[in-house]
């Protein structure tokens, strides 16, 4: 017969889960004969998996169990969260150490800043984004017209959660967490556009800046899009050095304004291992311009191995990366884990995440940086965010294979 523990208060009780011989007879006759003589409540019987229950239990009571011959096991309950990756990228470049970003699996607080992604678009119901609005620029090419910002192919909502995707302790965690993200539908449902589209994404970006409303400011856009510029046909340098005014430039003019009022614009390098001053917007010298590491371990070194999806070695440029002199950083694109939209275009994914490849990752690790770097600076100026961020960098890692000779700072945004 089992001795009443003496009563003591609930805070002195710890919760255990309670496993009963076989031979004990029914579980639910014993907890609750067990439960009256001690003095607890049960909270969960188990028949089936386990034969027992979990109840809180006071010291004396817990000594009482453990001297009945009924009880062959009692453990103290153990917590548990829900699961969230801190994708490689986001630890390479010490997301998790910068203060601001606060990662810890605890929605709260979210970066408070604007980040525009002028993409594909971004899956506005995706639970792990913070979308705020958006605008739809795209012309749809061979498809259906499709109404409203969303993103079906998946590159924007893949751009999107690596700048700020929830750090709520499921899914994937970005640079930026919670950050309010903008979706600005310039690609069509193929990944295609034309400048005309980018020019209106810019302009929709750009007036955020100028009309009454305080509360909606961009203050940053990823343009993780571009291609070769040409003029009648022949590929040439993308910057006059004078914002497009010398040799018409209409998308550089347009770029150039929305910096003025404020706009921080981080462009994607380009992914045909070229040199980046014949690729627009990346030759902007009034842009952030982020070319692509190939990292497999989330630590400098090289040791990593090569990447689960290429060939790349640890820590070296990616060998699609476009580079040149208008390359301001280096930050990791190479099998980046993110969001996607959950209908599977995305090659290797699961619904609502998958790894993709290619400078178009690598800048939105630095538009996550500014982010972070805006927080704590609000009000500063385009030029001042990316000296920042330069200055920041890093050397630690492998330039050998970077066809420029020049090494670009590898993004680093633990100061932030």
């Amino acid at each position: 017969m089992l001795v009443p523990a003496p009563a003591l208060s609930s805070a002195e009780a710890v919760s255990f889960v309670v496993v009963l011989a076989g031979t004990a007879g029914d579980p639910g006759a014993v907890a609750a004969e067990q439960a009256a003589a001690l003095g607890f409540t049960v909270d969960y019987l188990y028949r089936s998996a386990l034969t027992g229950y979990a109840a809180d239990l006071t010291p004396p009571a817990l000594a009482a169990l453990r001297a009945d011959p009924r009880v062959v096991a009692l453990e103290a309950d153990r917590p548990l969260s829900r699961t969230e990756v801190t994708p490689l990228g986001i630890d390479r470049i010490d997301a998790d150490l910068s203060v601001t970003a606060g990662i810890d699996g605890a929605d709260n607080p979210r970066v408070d800043v604007d980040v525009a992604v002028l993409d594909t678009g971004i899956d506005q119901d995706h639970p792990d984004l913070n979308v705020a609005g958006g605008v739809k620029c795209a012309k749809e090419d061979g498809e259906a017209p499709r109404s409203g910002y969303g993103d079906v192919l998946g590159h924007g909502t893949h751009a999107a959660g690596i700048i700020g995707a929830l750090d709520d302790g499921e899914g994937v965690v970005g640079v930026a967490p919670g950050a309010r993200l903008w979706a600005v539908r310039v690609l069509n449902d193929k990944g295609g556009g034309t400048t005309k589209e980018l020019i209106c994404g810019v302009d929709w970006v750009t007036a955020t800046r100028l009309d009454a409303d305080p509360g909606n400011d961009i203050e940053i856009a990823n343009l993780s899009l571009g291609g070769f510029h040409t003029v009648n046909g022949r590929r040439m340098p993308g910057d006059d050095g004078q914002c497009g005014h010398i040799d018409g430039d209409l998308l550089h003019q347009a770029i150039c304004r929305s910096v003025e009022a404020g706009v921080t614009y981080v462009v994607a390098a380009g992914n045909d291992t070229a040199n980046a001053d014949y690729y627009t917007p990346a030759a902007y010298d009034e842009v952030i311009t982020v070319s692509a590491l190939a990292d497999t371990d989330g630590r400098p070194g090289g040791l990593g191995g090569p990447p689960s999806c290429r060939d790349d070695g640890d820590d070296t440029l990616a060998n699609f990366s476009n580079y040149g002199p208008d390359v301001d950083l280096i930050a990791p694109g190479v099998c980046i884990l993110s969001t996607v939209p959950p209908d599977g275009r995305v090659p290797n994914s699961s619904p609502g995440y998958g790894v993709l490849t290619g400078t178009s990752f690598a800048a939105p690790h630095v538009a996550g940086a500014a982010a972070l770097w805006l927080a704590g600076h609000p009000g500063a100026r385009p030029a001042q965010v990316r000296q920042a961020l330069v200055d920041a960098g890093s050397s630690d890692w492998d330039a050998s294979e970077d066809l420029d000779g020049i090494k670009e700072p590898l993004l680093d945004v633990e100061p932030f």
